[in-house]
Formats: structure tokens, C-alpha cells, sequence
């Protein structure tokens, strides 16, 4: 029988939490002592006291993880064996699937009912890298005569993980699953905001048979753990997901210490292109509001654009206005909550200063308020602003919040265009009856991944990453783990 609301509010009073980082196999206090409060976003007070990880953490954390990497246990492991552990760790994320989810709710303010389908997509992606170790192959290359030439991928070493607080126990296992699947050690960095799920990750790892010192995580503020991880001469690549302009920074890093490829999913204004022969007007309501109101807003590839023809305009926001009576924010503790509170003050007042640009530039629809409910004082009730132009900052700034913005278009062209015009180009999507439309939109739209009559589409077979300033590289599919693999070319004379 599902949890009740009740459940879990007693399950989250009861809940024992450990903030210590995870290094060489063990939980451990930062080097010196600091710690930093992890911020329940629904009642204000901290979830948990974390440690606050430094230059020297992250030193001990890549020293075990390259020690690891050179013992071999992992990275030289018979596919078969690593196949069986990966699979291991799929499996104890499912036994401890509430308590991940329970984890994530209280720290990022995740409704409870898409923490635990977060958990099930970590596992999946364990299970998908998994499956691939015994049945990915290298290549024999075209080569004269008397001469074998091959081409082989092998792992890089020690691999940095930086992942943000709004998928967090997802997040992490994007980044693990396919560096793991290729052999590396990892030191992981979670957000400050949320590192619990990550830090009982490594737990339940090690539970499954991953060998000490190849996972750790240093859980500390980005400037001091984050940068020191970025700068480190001794990682060999580096996976990140968060804002733009903190990707541009571990660039910098890299260009500064030892050259380290840097993978970067970052930020995003993804649009949601609405033609008047849209199939069905209903579906295509309820996908605007799962693509912007998902995690109120706090998504990577949230479709914060709205761009609707002008024959189905009208139609559209009717609907649409309809949908938002129902979308109420509660306590993300309760199953039927769809909308949570914002994941920290400064979250939270970030967007109440959008809110306040949108009223002077566009037409207010709906929400465009604060609000305190269930307890709770950061939430931002859904809100729709209307006849913003790409001028306006609504059109081109990302504000990682509940708020939609809607322009309107007359023809094909100018859709395309309005969609396009954007420095982001991470996700997109279209609705329309015609076939012929929806190829060419695919072609033209300048985003990573384009989905047709359905909203932000992502699944472990098939890549995901941006363009433009949305970022360098794809994760999942065999891409997510070929990115940290060296390919290495042989000759062989004979």
C-alpha cells in the first residue's frame, strides 16, 4: 500500500542522517572540522549538518581514487565482474528507494512522488551501464597487409563529478553510472544545498561490492571544494551539470592546471512551439505544464518559452488557465503534492525579482505571487506571463522557477525563429499534425534534443546535452561513457 502523508512525515522524524563526506571507503569529518547546514526548504530549519569539504578533502578523496584506479580492481575488472556489481547497485537503490527519495524531498524540497521515480531512474541507468559491460566492442581498423590496426577505448584515470541540488540522487547517478561503466575512479562533489542522497550513494555502493577508494564524495561549498576538484592536476576529466556560468568557470580551471576535457549540461530556455493544427489541444496543455511547473521550475531543460501560433493562442491559454486552478503547492511530503517550495531563500528571491522585472515588461496572467502554505514560505504560485518579445529578460534570462513565458508567432518561419533566438539550445519541442513540418522543425531547431507532440523527452538509449552556451558533450547512451574513455590506436606489424 503506498505511503500516506503521515508516513512520511514520521518516517522523515525518524530519519538518522550522516553529513560526514565518503573517502577511501569510509565517513569522515572534513579536514578541519567545518560543516555547513543543509536548509529543509519547507520549514526553514536544517535537514541535516554536513561536512564542509576543502582543497585538502578533495587531495585525500583524488589520492584514494587514483590509488584505486592503479591497484586495478575496478578498472581491470572482467566485464562479467563489473557487469554483476553495477547490477548490484541498481539493486540496493531499489531496496532503499524511499529513504533516497525521503533524502532528496528534505533537502531540495523534491515532491515525494517524483523523488521516488528519481530513484527508480538512478537504478535504470545502473542496470543500462550495467548490461553494456559485456557487450560493447572495440574496433579492427582497415589496414595493409601484414598489419592489424585496432582501436580501443580505456579508462582515464580519476574522473571529477560536480552535480547541482536539483536532481541530486539523479544527478549523481548520470555522472556515476557511465564513468563507472568505463573503469574510472571518481570523486564526486554534490551541491551544498543537497548531499545526502549522493553521500548514502557511496554507502550502498560499497555495500554492492565497489571496491574501496574508487567512489568518493566531498560534500562542501562550490568555491572551495568544487574549484579545488576543477583545478586538480591529478583528475583526468571532469563531468558537470549547473548554471552556465559556473561551467564556463571549471573551463577555466582546466585551462589553468593540467588541460583536464571538461563535460558541461548547463543551462537552458528551452520552447515549447505550438502550431495551430496542433493534434490534440488537451495533451499539449497538460505537456506545458509538466514542462515548466515539473520541480516548479527548478529543471535544466524546463520549456519556460511558450511560443503559440496565433490561430490556437487564445484556446491555448484558456485551457491552460484552466489546468493552473488545480496545480496547488503543498507540503512535497504529501503524494498528492504536484508544485514544492523553491529549494533555498536565495532560490526564492531570485524569482520573486523576476516576478517583479515580468511585471514591467509583459502582461501578468496568472500567479506572479509568493506564497506561504502547508507551513512553508517558499513557494511562487505558478505563473504565466503573456506578450513577452525577445527583448524583454522574461524571454532570454533563465529563471529557474515556476514561471512561463508566452510569445506568440504567425507563421512557420517566425516560430523558428523566435525558438532559435536564444543563447541556450538544450532542449525543444514542438506540436503540429504535419509530418512534413515536424522533419524540418527537427532539422531547423537548434537545441540537442527536439520532441514532436510530446515535451522533453529523455530516456538512458538516447543522449542528452545542449547547444550553444547549454553546453559540451552528451549524457547517457553510449556517449555518457565513451566521453570518459581514452581511445587509444594500436599497429601492429606481424
Amino acid at each position: 500500500m503506498p505511503l500516506t502523508h503521515n508516513d512520511w512525515k514520521r518516517r522523515a522524524a525518524a530519519l538518522e542522517v550522516d553529513g560526514h563526506a565518503w573517502i577511501d571507503g569510509r565517513r569522515c569529518p572534513a579536514a578541519g572540522a567545518a560543516t555547513l547546514d543543509s536548509i529543509n526548504p519547507m520549514t526553514g530549519t536544517p535537514a541535516a549538518v554536513i561536512a564542509a569539504c576543502d582543497a585538502a578533502d578533495v587531495d585525500r578523496a583524488v589520492a584514494a581514487a587514483r590509488t584505486a584506479f592503479v591497484a586495478g580492481d575496478w578498472a581491470r575488472a572482467e566485464p562479467a565482474e563489473r557487469r554483476r556489481v553495477m547490477l548490484a547497485i541498481a539493486t540496493e537503490i531499489r531496496i532503499h528507494r524511499e529513504e533516497l527519495a525521503l533524502l532528496d524531498s528534505l533537502e531540495a524540497g523534491k515532491c515525494i512522488s517524483e523523488a521516488l521515480d528519481d530513484a527508480e531512474e538512478a537504478a535504470v541507468l545502473f542496470d543500462w551501464y550495467g548490461e553494456l559491460q559485456d557487450k560493447v566492442y572495440d574496433r579492427v581498423a582497415p589496414s595493409p597487409a601484414g598489419v592489424q590496426a585496432t582501436v580501443t577505448h580505456e579508462p582515464l584515470g580519476v574522473v571529477g563529478a560536480v552535480v547541482p541540488w536539483n536532481y541530486p540522487l539523479h544527478n549523481a547517478a548520470v555522472k556515476l553510472a557511465p564513468a563507472l561503466a568505463a573503469g574510472n575512479s571518481l570523486v564526486l562533489k554534490p551541491a551544498e544545498e543537497s548531499s545526502l542522497s549522493a553521500l548514502r550513494l557511496a554507502e550502498l555502493c560499497d555495500m554492492a561490492g565497489l571496491p574501496t577508494g574508487v567512489l568518493n564524495v566531498v560534500p562542501g561549498h562550490g568555491h572551495l571544494a568544487g574549484e579545488a576538484l576543477g583545478r586538480h592536476g591529478d583528475v583526468d576529466a571532469l563531468g558537470f551539470t549547473g548554471s552556465t556560468e559556473i561551467g564556463k568557470r571549471f573551463l577555466v580551471y582546466a585551462g589553468e592546471s593540467n588541460m583536464k576535457p571538461v563535460w558541461l549540461e548547463c543551462g537552458g530556455k528551452s520552447p515549447l512551439v505550438i502550431f495551430g493544427d496542433c493534434p490534440d489541444l488537451e495533451a499539449a496543455v497538460d505537456a506545458a505544464v509538466a514542462g515548466i511547473f515539473t520541480h516548479a521550475g527548478q529543471v535544466c531543460s524546463a520549456h519556460s518559452r511558450l511560443l503559440l501560433q496565433d490561430g490556437i493562442h487564445d484556446a491555448f491559454l484558456a485551457a491552460l488557465d484552466a489546468r493552473l486552478v488545480d496545480l496547488v503547492p503543498g507540503d512535497p511530503l504529501d503524494p498528492a503534492t504536484r508544485l514544492g517550495p523553491l529549494v533555498s531563500r536565495a532560490q526564492f528571491d531570485r524569482v520573486c525579482d523576476y516576478l517583479a522585472i515580468g511585471r514591467q515588461e509583459a502582461t501578468l496572467r496568472h500567479g506572479g505571487e509568493s506564497l506561504k502554505t502547508a507551513g512553508g514560505e517558499l513557494f511562487i504560485a505558478p505563473t504565466v506571463f503573456t506578450g513577452v518579445i525577445p527583448e524583454h529578460r522574461l524571454f532570454r534570462e533563465e529563471i529557474f522557477g515556476p514561471v512561463l513565458a508566452v510569445s506568440r508567432f504567425s507563421d512557420e518561419a517566425e516560430g523558428v525563429a523566435l525558438a532559435n533566438d536564444s543563447r541556450y539550445g538544450l532542449a525543444a519541442s514542438l506540436w503540429t499534425t504535419d509530418l512534413s513540418r515536424a522533419h524540418r522543425l527537427c532539422d531547423d531547431l537548434q537545441a540537442g534534443t527536439v520532441t514532436v507532440n510530446g515535451v522533453d523527452a529523455v530516456s538512458p538509449q538516447t543522449p542528452f546535452g545542449g547547444m550553444k552556451q547549454s553546453g559540451i558533450g552528451r549524457d547517457y547512451e553510449l556517449a555518457g561513457m565513451h566521453k570518459y574513455m581514452a581511445l587509444k590506436t594500436r599497429w601492429i606489424h606481424y
